[in-house]
């Protein structure tokens, strides 16, 4: 299985990409992870909320295969404790899927046809974070995930 994180924007933060980068390359030993940005819409200024969705929503579509599982990172989605996240990956590995994608939208959400797609919604937390620190805080619970799987001593209990 292949897992991809897909979000809109780019991380400006030379830290936080470092840090992205660290669990990123950390993950290569359990799991094919890899990240893939969509740009930012230009000239947003004179379109709506829902506009902006659906053009992101068009991005995104273009860059899923149709036997993508696909995951959205929501406020209204399921909240996880890592064990249980861990459990969440190891099912989705036994269920034979291609790719598991895990998206993180723009700053409106997502377009109804996003939401149609989903075969579900995560929550990180009650509380709202940046779009940049979520790529972070996701890329290290998908590891956090697979050490739980393999018994080794990174998460404590």
């Amino acid at each position: 299985m292949t897992i991809k994180l897909l979000a809109i924007g780019k991380t400006d933060s030379s830290q936080l990409k470092e840090l992205i980068e660290v669990y990123q390359k950390r993950l290569q030993h359990y799991v094919n992870f890899e990240i893939e940005l969509i740009p930012d819409l230009k000239k947003t200024k004179n379109l709506s909320e829902d506009q902006q969705k659906d053009k992101e929503g068009e991005l995104i579509l273009k860059r899923l295969a149709p036997t993508d599982v696909l995951i959205l990172f929501d406020e209204k989605g399921k909240q996880y404790t890592s064990i249980e996240f861990s459990s969440f990956l190891q099912k989705k590995m036994n269920s034979g899927i291609k790719q598991l994608v895990f998206l993180i939208g723009g700053p409106y959400g997502f377009s109804n046809e996003i939401y149609a797609k989903a075969s579900g919604k995560i929550s990180l937390s009650k509380m709202t974070f940046s779009h940049q620190m979520v790529r972070l805080f996701i890329t290290e619970q998908i590891y956090r995930g697979y050490t739980i799987l393999k018994n080794e001593p990174y998460h404590h209990q």
